[in-house]
């Protein structure tokens, strides 16, 4: 049974939720999408083809024109609070320190929130571990321009994961990375994800991260948006660089690239 679930959406910027009076611009027609309870899927797809205004319905920042969004069988009609999320730009705050940073959710997600003063010790301690698990143990009385766009990017995915979200997405968290900060963030993902299960979805244009990190990769066309193809990959895990090079691996990407491609000349 399907967690998410995307179903016949158009959705037009500039238009009305509900209005299909052609008004506006399509960014996505008649996409669909299904995503299964602790899955890790990726999307994939030229610039501009709606892969992040998918993200956005999912989580209820976007209402769709036409057709439905599902979330564990309810329609998605304003934003969840089940949901956790990172971007391209790691997005802290400058004045507050790494672990603040982490903490900032519980601020302001109920049920959180409202939680006493004397939980603020248990949630501590949830930070810290996060930043442990993904290498900045000892890096929580830090501010974030004393660290790396890398190290800054590890502390955003504890951030987005310190409500322990049902949902991930992720929107080309890595993109601004150079090559090996990358794909050592890959291995990081890779481990919050064994560890602390939760559905991911994850943008971007780079297909070997696609492959590495997912078990399933959807292509989209270009816009208006839908999806086009789904490549499983059934590679076991963990998964480490030296798979990258395997032929397996290497048929998978080449595959993606493919229906990339088809979809263009379309």
């Amino acid at each position: 049974m399907a967690f998410i679930e995307i179903a016949g959406v158009d959705l037009r910027y500039g238009g009305q939720p509900g209005a299909d009076d052609g008004a506006g611009t399509l960014a996505l027609a008649n996409a669909s999408l299904t995503v299964g309870r602790n899955e890790f899927v990726s999307i994939v797809g030229p610039s501009g083809c709606g892969k992040s205004t998918m993200l956005k319905l999912i989580s209820g920042l976007v209402r769709a024109t036409r057709g439905g969004v599902r979330v564990a069988g309810e329609e998605v009609r304003k934003p969840l609070k089940t949901v956790g999320m990172a971007f391209q730009n790691s997005t802290l705050l400058p004045w507050r320190n790494v672990r603040d940073n982490v903490l900032l959710p519980l601020e302001i997600v109920e049920p959180y929130r409202s939680q006493p003063k004397s939980e603020m010790a248990a949630k501590r301690k949830r930070a810290d571990d996060l930043l442990a698990t993904v290498g900045l143990g000892d890096f929580g009385d830090r501010m974030p321009w004393q660290l790396s766009g890398g190290m800054q990017q590890r502390a955003q995915l504890c951030r987005a994961l310190i409500h322990e979200p049902a949902i991930l997405l992720l929107d080309e968290p890595f993109g601004a990375l150079d090559a090996f900060t990358r794909e050592e963030l890959w291995d990081v993902l890779q481990n919050l994800w064994l560890h602390t299960p939760c559905t991911v979805i994850l943008v971007t244009h780079e297909l070997r991260e696609a492959v590495y990190l997912s078990d399933l990769v959807h292509v989209v066309s270009p816009r208006p948006g839908r999806v086009i193809a789904s490549n499983a990959v059934p590679i076991a895990r963990p998964r480490t660089l030296g798979m990258t090079f395997q032929p397996d691996f290497v048929d998978l990407v080449h595959a993606c690239r493919h229906h990339v491609s088809a979809g263009n000349a379309t």
